[in-house]
């Protein structure tokens, strides 16, 4: 019973790496996409001075907002994890 248990451990672990991987892919793939949109207008051989910057901003920009969202919904998801605990915890 006990090595069934950590194999569902192990397996749980992999899982979350693997959704941890796919919403980094995720995000750098629509970082991509939304700051070349924005920075590139003529692509090619190499980017110029403001593309640059423009990339360097826009990247920054993006995590920044990421983060922040990302901080905002672990938050919202303690909170309700909480309020539900309460209200088991009260019908017990």
């Amino acid at each position: 019973m006990a090595h069934a248990n950590l194999e569902k451990g192990e397996l749980i672990v992999q899982v979350k790496q693997q959704i941890a991987l796919a919403n980094a892919q995720e995000m750098l793939s629509k970082m991509t996409d939304k700051c070349f949109k924005k920075c590139i207008n003529k692509p090619g051989k190499a980017l110029d001075n403001s593309e640059q910057r423009c990339i360097t901003q826009c990247m920054d920009r993006f995590l920044d907002t990421w983060n922040l969202v990302s901080r905002t919904y672990g938050n919202r998801l303690q909170r309700e994890q909480v309020k539900q605990m309460s209200t088991e915890s009260e019908l017990n």
